[in-house]
């Protein structure tokens, strides 16, 4: 545990600060892959679209559950494309990704990914996806898990407040949509919108210029 969370932002700009007072020079980063590291909203949403001739945007995601977005369509239409492998050879890093997550490992941090990946899913991510465009990033650092408060880190990022909520590592909430009403800096969460913003603030709870 590094610290309990008072006032997140001024925490998390300690200069290499942990419970105690000692100082952190690497940190054990927690990483979700869908709509953190690459665009998969996108390529899902286009593909519902074109399949149901509906005309919904990203913006429109205003809520996690797609139910409440795509009214006419079962769950099981909505959740169909996931589970097309041709689907994850569309997708694409989200800008700043690739690059900021190899600087995090450069500077000497142990980087995993947490996927709640169901099981037919996992190895196209893995190879369509990680090995792809992450190629520095082993398998054996990708965890599968939807219970990602019981994996041990410093750090999670993460689009989805309910992978946040009640975990024990500092909390980076990827700006989303769907995600726009909840209020992250009062829950204890740094609220990011960028690659690059996530490295530099990580830099800063190391103390430090890489």
């Amino acid at each position: 545990e590094i610290c309990r969370f008072v006032n997140i932002k001024t925490i998390a700009l300690n200069p290499k600060m942990k419970k105690g007072g000692r100082k952190v020079d690497k940190l054990t980063i927690l990483i979700d892959m869908d709509d953190t590291m690459v665009d998969l909203m996108s390529v899902w949403i286009q593909r519902l679209n074109k399949q149901y001739g509906l005309s919904i945007k990203n913006s429109d995601i205003c809520v996690w559950d797609l139910m409440q977005i795509f009214t006419t369509l079962t769950k099981e239409q909505i959740y169909a494309p996931l589970h097309d492998a041709s689907l994850w050879d569309e997708l694409k890093p989200i800008e700043g990704s690739a690059k900021y997550i190899k600087k995090l490992m450069d500077d000497g941090h142990d980087v995993y990914v947490v996927t709640s990946a169901h099981y037919k899913t996992f190895q196209p991510k893995i190879e369509k996806v990680i090995l792809k465009y992450f190629p520095y990033i082993s398998w054996r650092n990708v965890i599968v898990t939807s219970k990602k408060q019981m994996i041990k880190g410093d750090i999670l990022i993460d689009d989805a407040v309910h992978n946040l909520v009640g975990g024990d590592y500092r909390k980076f909430l990827v700006n989303a949509p769907h995600n726009q009403s909840y209020d992250a800096e009062g829950s204890g969460m740094i609220r990011v919108s960028s690659w690059k913003e996530i490295y530099e603030l990580i830099v800063n709870i190391c103390g430090g210029v890489q």
